[in-house]
């Protein structure tokens, strides 16, 4: 089992999950974060600090859709293993419906 990042993410990027993660499977794009579904050891510390919920388990049938996003993007965007501001309009979007296809961007993240 693992974790999956879904859609809400999506222009809000937070990084509290990122600082309590044991072994790092976070990555970064320009707007959302991802887990490498084959590094996350199933631990949880990551969903509960997640201010907009956007984490949950693979067994969630939310995850279905995001699962393949998570696993295709964690090989190209770069690790990220601190916690950095999240971006500038995520409180504007924490709430929005649909963000995939309105403002998904597959283009990687700084990294650390």
């Amino acid at each position: 089992m693992t974790f999956v990042v879904t859609d809400v993410c999506i222009k809000c990027k937070y990084t509290d999950c990122v600082e309590v993660c044991p072994v790092d499977c976070f990555y970064e794009g320009e707007n959302m974060l991802v887990i490498h579904p084959d590094e996350c050891i199933d631990c949880g510390v990551c969903e509960p600090e997640c201010p907009v919920e956007a984490i949950v388990p693979d067994s969630d049938p939310k995850a279905d859709r995001w699962l393949q996003l998570n696993r295709d993007y964690s090989t190209q965007w770069p690790v990220i293993t601190r916690k950095k501001p999240a971006l500038p309009e995520a409180e504007e979007f924490k709430d929005k419906p649909n963000k995939y296809q309105d403002w998904f961007s597959p283009k990687p993240g700084e990294g650390d």
